[in-house]
């Protein structure tokens, strides 16, 4: 993994905007092959596309924007995690019938909830603006079968097209973003009716991820593993543990994880954890203090944290009192997702050098907080994308003077 030996590198978390009329094709309804191979196609070109975008404007350490992960409105949250759904067996619609019953699985002192506490205590904003995260069990799959990967040809395709554009481009290194088993466990654990209880789901889980996070390293690709689940899932479990509880239940999934990821090289790993993308209050976010420490055991070898927004642009100050261990990267979030303004490259590069000056400029990364595609609009995306290498490119005139 490269670093920032003689610069500061620039990054980002991986959902780009995508073309409306690549949105358009994944809506429509398949109409047989001709369409399938229309879309592929489509695939193809908008990932050029993309790659060549990223280098124009400076990204060092790039991506295919998460095309391949189907978008079909420009405003989608859940793209990130909800594509692996089409790429597993044993899963299935939630209906009224299949909803699981309203207990802990054995095991478990807690179930996932669809409703947040943060949108319990803010009922009225969230009523009054139709913003945040409405989730409810319905919406959730249904675990009902055995959990296998079945979309192999189909990642490989995804792979080939980021390999042509980032030779194209003369990229020197990309990554691709998957889910952690942790993660996928709160798009619908509470609706698993097939698994005796939660630890059989998350290895089921995490061994049918394996082979997709096996073949995107043998491509020669750096494995992103999107986690927001790690900090995230405090604010869905009822009744609300307590924080030992609760990092005693994170500190589980870490450990599944790694269980995934065992014969995966750690310097070809990289781990996201954020606080969830909605635009919302997001007071009861987990500290990352109180998870800093579960996150490093990871084993990956650097990791991505938000850091630009306003609700955890001060959490810089963790890594004053907690070491970054020898050869880690940290790659903090130094434009958000979390408003339209655009930031200044003057602040930008504040933050770069903030976290420079704790732990090292060779070990920071300038990053994103989360995703930017359906996120902000398209246009502020890229000027978001433009001023962190702008930021870059200061901080690094200040830090190599």
């Amino acid at each position: 993994m490269k670093r920032s030996t003689d610069r500061i590198l620039t990054t980002h978390v991986g959902s780009l905007p995508r073309p409306a009329d690549l949105r358009a094709m994944w809506a429509k309804p398949s109409g047989g092959a001709d369409d399938e191979a229309a879309l592929q196609a489509r695939l193809r070109a908008a990932v050029g596309e993309v790659v060549a975008t990223q280098k124009i404007i400076g990204v060092d350490i790039l991506n295919d924007g998460e095309f391949g992960k189907p978008m079909r409105a420009a405003v989608d949250r859940g793209a990130w995690g909800n594509y692996i759904f089409d790429r597993v067996s044993g899963f299935t619609a939630t209906t009224e019938q299949t909803i699981a019953p309203d207990i802990a699985k054995p095991g478990s002192p807690t179930r996932i909830v669809g409703l947040r506490w943060e949108q319990r205590e803010f009922g009225e904003f969230y009523a009054d603006t139709g913003l945040g995260a409405p989730s409810t069990a319905a919406l959730r799959p249904t675990c009902t079968g055995t959990i296998a990967y079945t979309a192999r040809s189909y990642l490989n395709d995804q792979l080939v097209n980021l390999k042509l554009a980032a030779n194209t481009a003369g990229a020197d290194e990309a990554f691709v973003s998957a889910i952690a088993p942790g993660s996928l466990e709160m798009f619908c654990r509470d609706q698993n009716v097939y698994y005796p209880t939660d630890e059989a789901f998350l290895e089921a889980i995490a061994a049918a991820l394996r082979e997709e996070y096996r073949a995107i390293v043998d491509a020669g690709f750096i494995l992103q593993l999107d986690d927001p689940g790690l900090p995230g899932a405090w604010d869905m479990l009822d009744p609300q543990p307590s924080v030992e509880e609760y990092r005693r239940y994170a500190a589980l999934r870490v450990e599944i994880l790694n269980h995934a990821l065992q014969g995966i090289p750690m310097d070809r790993v990289r781990y996201h954890i954020c606080w969830g993308s909605w635009h919302g209050p997001h007071t009861t976010d987990f500290p990352l203090r109180d998870i800093v420490d579960i996150m490093l055991r990871v084993n990956a070898q650097a990791y991505l944290v938000e850091a630009g927004n306003v609700r955890h642009e001060h959490e810089y100050k963790v890594w004053r009192d907690v070491k970054l261990p020898a050869g880690k990267i940290i790659i903090p979030g130094v434009v958000s997702h979390a408003s339209d303004i655009v930031e200044h490259p003057e602040l930008v590069a504040d933050r770069i050098i903030a976290f420079a000056e704790i732990v090292g400029r060779e070990n920071v990364i300038a990053g994103t907080d989360c995703g930017l595609g359906g996120r902000v609009h398209p246009q502020i995306a890229w000027a978001k994308l433009r001023v962190l290498c702008e930021g870059a490119e200061l901080a690094s005139r200040k830090l190599w003077r």
